[in-house]
């Protein structure tokens, strides 16, 4: 479950997703020689690649049809980045994230300037139930949320190293990527990798949503959006340790933070013009990303998207507080 779109959010009085003149203009040149260690074997796993069957026909149209598909043997981060080693990199470059830049004016003369500030879009739990067809009555623009103050400017990520880092936009994945010598994966590196060697099941796991009762993943217990049950232990993000890892010895591949890939969203024509991450399916496709794995806020009562053939395609310039990433690398550390 995604965000509404920048321009939903400036018609409703909020800045929302927002992109400046020259903003694909990496603002962190290194303020040093510093580089990262080589990439470690032992921080990523390797997967052999093979053929195997892509999609589902059992859940949603954007996911149809199955159909076969190959990958090519590549390493994959067992985790997603955390915001302990995304912090490195910050220090290391002097990079300034998306969300911590102000937005253009120019781009939109209609909004109120008091709302054209650094922010990104941060979930708020309705105290009622509100409609599921409007996705703005539990997202908020929130003027200082990043990546440091996930819950806006008087929060922090103190306690929080091993969590996912969040409020990164598809740039900033990409940046971070670079830097440490990686790329973000394809939506079918990702897929083939979050299946962990099972085909054709609905989870990493197997075709259980909880088997024996057990929460293999932190995603949303209750009525989304106003009742949160936390069976599993978590209002919002979780370590990337907290629950066990798939057949590949791949953590977090479903649930927690959707996850940035590399691929172009391409959405079947006769695809809904509405779904619960994308309310504006009129913008133009060519600028969105895939994003897999579902989140923490994904509920079966609105969006059971916590599986490896899910799949939304996001804004490229979205910043919200639960997407975030890992990478790949497609030559073997060393080799």
């Amino acid at each position: 479950m995604t965000a509404p779109t920048r321009a939903e959010t400036i018609a409703h009085g909020a800045a929302g997703h927002r992109r400046g003149e020259g903003c694909c203009v990496l603002p962190g040149k290194a303020k040093s020689g510093l580089v990262p260690d080589a990439v470690k074997p032992e921080a990523m796993n390797w997967i052999p690649g093979g053929n195997f069957l892509m999609g589902s026909n059992s859940f949603y149209r954007e996911e149809r049809p199955v159909r076969p598909a190959f990958v090519d043997g590549f390493w994959i981060d067992i985790y997603p980045v955390t915001n302990a080693e995304f912090r490195k990199f910050v220090e290391a470059t002097g990079y300034v994230t998306y969300s911590e830049r102000p937005p253009n004016p120019a781009m939109y003369p209609d909004a109120d300037p008091a709302l054209l500030v650094p922010g990104s879009l941060v979930f708020v739990k309705p105290d009622r139930p509100v409609s599921l067809r409007n996705n703005l009555a539990w997202w908020e623009y929130r003027p200082g949320a990043d990546w440091r103050h996930p819950e806006g400017p008087e929060s922090s990520i103190a306690g929080r190293d091993d969590h996912p880092v969040v409020h990164v936009a598809h740039e900033d994945a990409l940046a971070y990527a670079a830097w440490c010598g990686k790329q973000l994966p394809s939506e079918a590196e990702w897929e083939f990798a979050a299946r962990g060697g099972l085909e054709g099941k609905a989870y990493p796991w197997g075709d259980a949503a909880n088997p024996e009762g057990r929460f293999l993943a932190n995603t949303w217990q209750g009525q989304f959006p106003h009742e949160n049950l936390t069976e599993d232990g978590y209002e919002g993000t979780s370590p990337v340790d907290a629950f066990p890892a798939n057949g590949y010895g791949l953590f977090d591949m479903v649930g927690n933070v959707w996850e940035w890939t590399s691929s172009p969203y391409d959405a079947a024509p006769d695809q809904p013009p509405q779904s619960c991450c994308h309310p504006n399916a009129g913008d133009d496709r060519s600028t969105r990303r895939v994003v897999k794995g579902g989140s923490h806020l994904c509920a079966p009562n609105y969006c059971l998207r916590y599986r490896p053939s899910a799949r939304q395609g996001e804004t490229a310039d979205s910043s919200t507080c639960h997407i975030g990433f890992r990478c790949v690398v497609h030559k073997p550390p060393g080799g």
